[in-house]
């Protein structure tokens, strides 16, 4: 009786014993998969906060360029061009690069100029103010569309409200540098370019900045007529003779 209660004493120490080397190697398991999770964590999340900083750094130094990730080492590809999204598949006319250079370099000015209205909202407020003819030899205002906005919904109106205005429109590849060019740190979707210089004080050298912006408004118009195969969008045939690509250098 005593032998069988010594064995069933030993039993239970040996089955104690190996439940608590089960245990514990099962915790050990944890314990690593665990180590293993928060490494892999902690690696993200310095790789996304540094990833980020380079994305913030280069978005300064030229907007819409990208960092780029290569053989599992975070290393820095900066694109001389702007990375580019689909393009609205109604964007004509759509200026060149040498166009859109033209272009956003007139946006800057006329923001300058205080001649510059930006987004969909004052757009098209000052769009169904205008007239519906064309008077004069210049249209009075021109409309800049970027070609990258999603929804197309956003600005696929625009086009047809120029054309029941009269006003010509013309496209340009890139939102982002619409609205820098716009002199704003968003990017942009819509921009209208007035022929008239903005504010009231009249002087000498108010003469001068009107003059020179003329000019500016006026290569513009040439550069739209030229972007567009088929006449100038949004003036009627009759009054296109100013547009006439013999008049355009």
């Amino acid at each position: 009786m005593a032998k069988e209660k010594s064995a069933d004493k030993e039993q239970r120490k040996k089955e104690k014993k190996a439940s608590k080397e089960k245990r514990s190697e099962t915790e050990g398991i944890h314990k690593s998969k665990k180590d293993k999770k928060e490494k892999k964590a902690a690696a993200v999340a310095e790789d996304i906060g540094a990833t980020t900083k380079l994305l913030n750094a280069v978005e300064e130094e030229k907007p819409g360029s990208v960092v780029i990730k290569e053989d599992g080492e975070l290393q820095v590809k900066i694109k001389s061009v702007p990375l580019l999204g689909a393009l609205v598949p109604f964007a004509k006319p759509l200026a060149d690069e040498k166009a859109g250079k033209k272009v956003l370099k007139s946006v800057k000015k006329a923001a300058k100029s205080k001649a510059l209205k930006r987004g969909v909202k004052e757009v098209v407020k000052a769009l169904r103010k205008s007239p519906t003819a064309v008077s004069g030899d210049l249209p009075f205002a021109i409309v800049v569309i970027a070609a990258d906005i999603s929804p197309m919904d956003v600005i696929s109106h625009i086009p047809v409200l120029c054309e029941d205005h009269s006003v010509p429109y013309i496209f340009v590849t890139s939102r982002t540098e619409l609205g820098a060019a716009s002199s704003t740190k968003r990017p942009t979707s819509v921009t209208m370019i007035n022929k008239e210089m903005g504010g009231k004080k009249k002087d000498a050298e108010r003469e001068v900045e009107e003059e020179d912006w003329g000019n500016v408004y006026s290569d513009l118009v040439k550069v739209v007529a030229r972007a567009s195969k088929d006449g100038v969008q949004g003036v009627p045939e009759a009054d296109q003779t100013f547009y006439n690509d013999d008049e355009i250098s």
